[in-house]
């Protein structure tokens, strides 16, 4: 029995709830899906490789890799399509680069949104320079081989996120979330309805109203039992 499975076809999110998840922060997607949202947040050490990196949204196409290995990524890149966000996993994240220059090129090629990693990513002044966007807990230009067994396609652990080949992922300046397929067309649009009423709340803001009342912390705090003083603490 062999000990890699690469599964061709990918169920794959609506492009239409793609389309609109890129004008939504993960903030906002994170909040609309209640308490699900915290564990679909990858952790904090997965960061974008460039300060100056577009949000994206797509398609998860995954790839578990070997130790010190990427023949699994490079089969999830060939066989990825334009729009689809490339999730790679390495459990051994130092062993070895899972993600660098000529990859980028190729991923620029093919039309990809953007690549997430748990490991580690090199060449990162090309693979900057290509405009690529590139999420990763490790930037590190240890080599890899080629000649691990692995996953394509099938379900990985991301920085403690589980993702499905389909799922959505969104990523921007402050986390990368995955978002269920099933589910990602109703949260979407209640992320895009939250976003509507932020930006209404930020016109209140700028003529002149204070967020102590619109973000609720007056009521909240009016409702708990605060003794306030009338003085400083060391009069």
């Amino acid at each position: 029995m062999s000990n890699s499975k690469v599964y061709l076809k990918v169920n794959r999110v609506d492009s239409d709830t793609v389309e609109k998840a890129k004008k939504v922060t993960v903030a906002d997607i994170h909040e609309n899906m209640g308490v699900g949202g915290r564990a679909a947040l990858m952790g904090p050490r997965m960061r974008p490789i460039s300060e100056s990196q577009p949000r994206i949204a797509g398609p998860a196409v995954t790839a578990f890799c070997w130790p010190g290995d990427n023949l699994m990524m490079h089969r999830a890149l060939y066989l990825a399509q334009p729009g689809d966000v490339l999730v790679i996993v390495c459990n051994a994240e130092l062993s070895g680069a899972q993600w660098g220059d000529l990859a980028a090129a190729y991923a620029v090629k093919k039309g990809l949104a953007g690549v997430v990693v748990q490991g580690c990513v090199r060449d990162v002044d090309q693979v900057r320079a290509l405009g690529l966007p590139v999420w990763s807990t490790h930037i590190w230009p240890i080599h890899p081989d080629k000649r691990g067994h692995g996953l394509v396609n099938a379900p990985v652990v991301c920085e403690g996120v589980e993702v499905r080949p389909g799922d959505l992922i969104v990523a921007d300046s402050d986390a990368v979330i995955r978002v269920p397929r099933g589910d990602a067309p109703r949260i979407i649009d209640a992320a895009l309805g939250k976003m509507k009423k932020e930006d209404e709340a930020a016109e209140k803001v700028r003529n002149g109203e204070a967020v102590w009342q619109l973000s609720g912390a007056e009521a909240s705090y009016a409702s708990m039992d605060v003794e306030e003083i009338d003085g400083a603490f060391d009069d």
